[in-house]
């Protein structure tokens, strides 16, 4: 199944993807659908109001999801280019529902920065609360997957050896269009994909989610070890080789560009930068 959040007239609506066409769940927003406990049920005997999947207006997947944990370093690629050694252990930094946009909105460049740096990243949407999950649980927590693009504002980013302060900027993640079951993709709950960013046409970052250090059962084990996970919640699983910090000369984005982040078999978010 592929689900969604769309904004209508009347509010923001969850919503299935069927035949070509959005047919509506009967739940403002993903997040409160995946809320009950019979959500696969729920999502595969909808018949509600449908709308036009083209010209749909996307809300981020989950537009108030309890928790976002991302996780760094988790692509050894990307760890060899920002010249790190590979970790133990997941890197973990949180963000936040305010830092949400939908995957065909415009990101809207900072005036605070001159180093904006896309991320293409699988994210995991938690589908039943769980905590300290064992294998198994952890499987059965994931409702699917989506696409994130981590926008990180680089100069805030490195100020500190704590990352957080570059990647919460208010209004810049694009997640979404759709949730995919697992059912739907190749490996299930640990999928191999192709993942994908580029800018203006220009293939900046490739790679596959089987080259992930800690898969996503893994991650769901790990972070609900630490704090419980709620339906709706999302776990960004790092991010490959190609960024444009990493480049030399270094790339951002500094407005006007047309960013596209893929992953296959799971949709792709399509956003065009702009100044305030």
């Amino acid at each position: 199944m592929r689900l969604a959040t769309i904004r209508t007239p009347g509010g923001t609506r969850a919503v299935k993807l069927e035949d070509g066409t959005l047919v509506d769940l009967g739940a403002e927003d993903l997040g409160a659908f995946l809320d009950h406990a019979d959500w696969e049920r729920a999502a595969a005997t909808a018949s509600g109001p449908a709308y036009d999947a083209e010209r749909a207006d996307f809300a981020p997947v989950v537009p108030r999801p309890s928790k976002v944990i991302c996780v760094g370093h988790n692509y050894t690629g990307h760890i060899k280019e920002m010249g790190r050694e590979l970790p133990a252990y997941p890197t973990l930094f949180p963000k936040f529902a305010d830092s949400l946009i939908g995957a065909r909105d415009d990101i809207v460049k900072p005036p605070e920065t001159d180093a904006l740096d896309w991320e293409v990243e699988l994210a995991v949407v938690i589908g039943r609360p769980v905590r300290r999950a064992g294998e198994q649980e952890a499987a059965a927590a994931i409702a699917g997957f989506t696409v994130m693009n981590d926008v990180s504002v680089r100069d805030w980013q490195f100020r500190t050896v704590e990352w957080t302060q570059g990647k919460i900027w208010d209004s810049c993640t694009p997640v979404g269009p759709y949730l995919v079951t697992p059912d739907e993709l190749p490996g299930g709950v640990r999928p191999a994909l192709t993942v994908r960013t580029t800018v203006d046409g220009r293939v900046m970052q490739q790679d596959d989610t089987a080259t992930l250090l800690f898969d996503p059962v893994h991650l769901v084990r790990y972070v609900s070890t630490v704090v419980r996970l709620n339906p709706g919640d999302l776990i960004a699983t790092g991010t490959p080789a190609g960024v444009g910090h990493a480049r030399d000369p270094k790339v951002y984005l500094t407005g006007g560009e047309s960013v596209v982040t893929e992953v296959e078999g799971v949709g792709a978010c399509v956003n065009r930068v702009v100044r305030p």
